[in-house]
């Protein structure tokens, strides 16, 4: 509860005044002694305890009425919230050489782990997973569940599909999960490690057609420059490493993000890969508005009643119930 007036508060100050003042006044009042029969004292009647009755009430109803005046609130304070959420594919490149080891535990892991961390952080935005390889396939739909689609990214792996490197197949299915949406942002975070080599639609021809779309594309190359190792199975069962060469096609995916408006990143070890996101998720920012209401509730009402019933109540006890006892 707060006041309206709160400096009408004051007042209440001349309340202990007004009642020392009496108490001074009763005191020097003047005192009429009678004769009386022996050293007994008169008995103290019901108008004697009642006696400061009257003014304890006008007190109390003054003290009421100075509150009422200072008005009395309580205040309800609402929000509301709107949260223009933006539709986000991670399109993740799950071919055989996301398996090299130049991350820990392997590229595809490290990917799929950062990018989960990166989804559970966009609160109202709508995520969606694309995987490719030779071909490409929709592993989540676009979705708010967070869950859902840090489960969809925990259950990527490689070869459950043919190999190979389908960037503009990758970006065209990224692009048709964007089509129908209605957010006014639409952005794709495409992964991979490797050069363009299969597939129905170019990476250019893929990324004019998100430009027209009024899609951003950010490109990942994932990889450590030079040579990294990569697991291998002999004819006998037996597995090991061999060091082989990281190609990626920075100038491709740099171009793919130069035409939508977007940016190309290069990560060449995990940490990087998450400072990447981090740039990401500050660059692509939901839009929040918050707008507040606040009300007030009077009950100035209920102290000025309790004050004039208080004062109803000393001039019935003063003009009636006193006078009848003298």
């Amino acid at each position: 509860m707060n006041f309206h007036n709160p400096e009408i508060l004051w007042l209440l100050l001349l309340v202990p005044l007004i009642a020392a003042y009496h108490i001074w006044v009763g005191r020097r009042r003047a005192t009429l002694t009678v004769s009386t029969l022996g050293d007994g004292r008169a008995p103290r009647t019901l108008r004697y305890w009642l006696r400061p009755l009257p003014i304890i009430l006008r007190l109390a109803a003054l003290s009421l009425l100075i509150v009422a005046l200072a008005r009395p609130q309580l205040q309800h304070a609402e929000s509301e919230t709107t949260v223009e959420g933006i539709d986000i594919v991670l399109a993740m490149d799950i071919s055989g050489s996301m398996l090299a080891q130049d991350f820990r535990p392997d590229r595809l892991e490290a990917s799929k782990q950062i990018a989960a961390e990166f989804a559970q952080g966009r609160e109202g935005d709508r995520i969606a997973v694309v995987a490719f390889a030779g071909e490409t396939f929709t592993q989540a739909p676009l979705t708010t569940d967070r869950g859902a689609v840090q489960t969809a990214l925990s259950r990527l792996r490689c070869g459950v599909i043919d190999d190979g490197t389908a960037i503009g197949n990758g970006l065209a299915t990224s692009i048709n999960r964007l089509r129908e949406s209605s957010a006014k942002s639409k952005v794709v975070v495409l992964v991979t490690d490797g050069v363009n080599n299969c597939g129905q639609i170019t990476p250019r021809t893929a990324a004019d057609i998100a430009r027209d779309l009024g899609i951003k594309v950010y490109t990942i190359g994932v990889g450590r420059r030079g040579q990294a190792p990569m697991p291998y199975m002999d004819p006998f069962g037996n597995y090991g490493t061999m060091m082989v060469d990281v190609e990626i096609d920075e100038e491709l995916l740099g171009e793919v993000s130069k035409i939508t408006g977007g940016k190309y990143f290069r990560a060449e070890n995990a940490e990087a890969l998450s400072r990447i996101y981090e740039e990401i998720d500050q660059m692509e920012k939901s839009k929040v508005e918050v707008v507040d209401y606040v009300s007030y509730e009077e009950l100035y009402l209920g102290w000025l009643a309790w004050g004039l019933l208080l004062l109803i109540i000393e001039l019935l006890v003063s003009r009636i119930v006193l006078n009848r006892l003298s």
